[in-house]
């Protein structure tokens, strides 16, 4: 059986690092792909911040399985240099934590007119990022997002393609397929399936978008998963539930709406929905931990 590793948006569970790593603990998940801690999202942190994170997860035996970074995730034609700048502390991050994953997304784009008119700009800022990047021992994770130029597979190919750089890959995000009408498996799947290095786990259901735990939705979760034990995957899992509303989630995306209602104080034990679902499945796939 294939062996992955599971992880996860340890802020959809609470804002306080401490209260994350206590149900990730009982969880039994010891990664966490960093998003938003203490109530700010980790890319705003100082160096020394970042330093004090850094000794309490590993005073508790946690890892990053990967920065869950915004970068990208800015309108196409807002001014890119100081993008670029947050980007080079994002890096200088990854150092510090000793992960080599950095999630980023490819810029929304104007509602409502043709991606193909922005492919370029956001070609030449992809390429910025990578060129930044080299050397810095990282491998930067595109995700796909509605409404930004990579949000269907076949434009996500066309930049890694277009780009062609060996750190630059995918994390493939089945719900966020379906809230873009697009055929998860086979057809996302098999188009990237040359540059699927990470997997965020939540689904989503075609009607109306909202978001469901793994496999209650269109997602073809289990169909990715057999695949991916199918080609003896041996990643990450991460657990993205978006089951909830959480501190800091409102500055984070775009269309809140297509979200389930639920308390903040439900974080934790829809959270431990999320795993089980996805624990359930992986047993269904001939995936183990």
């Amino acid at each position: 059986m294939s062996k992955v590793i599971l992880s996860g948006f340890a802020d959809e569970i609470d804002r306080n690092l401490t209260v994350q790593m206590n149900v990730l603990e009982k969880l039994n998940i010891h990664h966490i792909e960093m998003r938003g801690v203490n109530g700010k999202n980790l890319c705003d942190c100082t160096i020394d911040e970042a330093k004090d994170i850094k000794a309490q997860l590993k005073k508790r035996g946690f890892s990053l399985s990967a920065i869950g970074s915004p970068i990208g995730k800015i309108k196409i034609g807002d001014p890119f240099e100081p993008h670029l700048e947050q980007f080079r502390h994002v890096l200088d991050l990854a150092e510090l934590f000793e992960t080599q994953y950095i999630r980023l997304f490819s810029f929304y784009l104007p509602k409502d007119e043709d991606p193909t008119k922005y492919r370029e700009p956001v070609m030449e800022r992809m390429q910025g990022f990578v060129n930044a990047a080299q050397g810095r021992g990282v491998t930067l994770l595109h995700e796909n997002e509605k409404g930004i130029y990579g949000d269907v597979a076949d434009r996500c190919l066309d930049i890694m393609k277009t780009v062609n750089s060996p750190i630059l890959k995918v994390t493939f995000d089945p719900a966020n397929f379906v809230q873009c009408d697009e055929k998860v498996y086979p057809h996302a799947y098999e188009v990237l399936a040359p540059y699927f290095t990470y997997m965020h786990v939540k689904d989503a259901v075609y009607s109306d978008h909202h978001v469901v735990p793994a496999g209650e939705g269109d997602g073809k979760v289990l169909d990715v998963l057999k695949a991916l034990s199918d080609r003896d995957y041996t990643g990450f899992l991460s657990l993205e539930p978006h089951l909830c509303h959480f501190v800091g989630f409102t500055a984070l995306e775009s269309e809140p709406d297509v979200l389930q209602k639920a308390a903040e104080s439900d974080g934790a034990r829809l959270f431990e929905v999320a795993a089980n679902a996805l624990r359930g499945l992986m047993a269904k796939a001939g995936l183990t931990e």
